[in-house]
């Protein structure tokens, strides 16, 4: 059966000006030999296209004889230079990006009770020196607690890196980081802030019968949480956790002399590590 390579409807997205690229989109089927199909693949687009030459070729399997193509195209210029488009594989050049916008986290303790009311039936709103939601069921009080937005820092960096760096012992080393927290500084962070959430990458080349021309294109993703000393929950004060551990309270039943009644009250606090540390420098972007 003939391979037969067919344009995708999203094909040809573009960069125009200084750092003018496309790059074309292809479905090829008809074999399972990769060799095969990158060389249908190569034979059906064109060596240039909208007068920029063809930089590499990229397969990759999706099913049985099926298979994802992208061509690209850029000016030789751009695919070299280190003040515009895409930076040297090596150079030590990378892009930096960042938000702000937290993430969630269930806490059964305010920081503050600003004010507390009671029924004119009792003496006093009963107090529970800061835990929230508590209620009674079945005779059995529970601290349901809420979730709020909490501070997390979310930065991602992509790095340009050769194929000789990217070993399969450094995807490894990548795999066994992911998860982590660092264990010393790093980008500003204190031991214990920084939480490596993965990373994910792209490699731009092509394949001779002895080796694998191009660059990987490499984007690192990480969230810190501040480190935090001085927590003080309920009567209990001087708590101290870093930004990747655990703080949960534990409650006890307590009585309110002045409401007349049973309350629920922190007695105890708990920091856990869940998460391993680890050595940031073993992903080789620096420190």
């Amino acid at each position: 059966m003939p391979i037969t390579v067919a344009e995708k409807y999203d094909s040809r997205q573009s960069t125009t000006g200084s750092n003018a690229q496309v790059t074309l989109t292809y479905i090829a089927n008809g074999s399972d030999d990769d060799l095969a199909v990158k060389a249908a693949v190569e034979n059906f687009a064109p060596e240039i296209y909208d007068g920029l030459p063809r930089q590499s070729v990229q397969i990759e399997p999706i099913s049985e004889e099926y298979w994802d193509a992208s061509v690209r195209y850029a000016d030789s210029s751009t695919s070299s230079s280190t003040s515009g488009g895409t930076p040297d594989p090596g150079s030590g050049e990378y892009t930096y990006s960042f938000d702000t916008m937290g993430g969630t986290q269930h806490i059964t303790q305010s920081l503050d009770t600003v004010g507390s009311y009671a029924d004119s039936s009792i003496p006093s709103a009963p107090d529970f020196h800061g835990a929230i939601g508590v209620s009674n069921t079945n005779g059995n009080a529970e601290v349901q607690g809420v979730d709020i937005t909490v501070p997390i820092y979310n930065f991602s960096e992509t790095h340009y890196l050769t194929v000789e760096q990217v070993t399969p012992e450094y995807k490894g080393t990548l795999f066994q980081l992911t998860g982590k927290v660092n264990s010393g500084g790093f980008r500003g962070l204190a031991a214990g802030e920084c939480l490596f959430l993965g990373a994910s990458g792209t490699l731009h080349g092509t394949e001779t019968d002895t080796e694998t021309i191009g660059d990987w294109e490499i984007t690192y993703r990480f969230a810190a949480s501040p480190n935090k000393t001085g927590i003080t929950i309920g009567s209990i004060s001087g708590i101290a956790k870093k930004g990747w551990e655990y703080l949960w309270v534990r409650y006890a039943d307590v009585e309110d002399m002045d409401a007349m009644a049973m309350v629920k009250r922190p007695v105890a606090a708990y920091v856990e590590q869940v998460y391993e540390d680890a050595d940031f420098g073993l992903l080789d972007i620096g420190s």
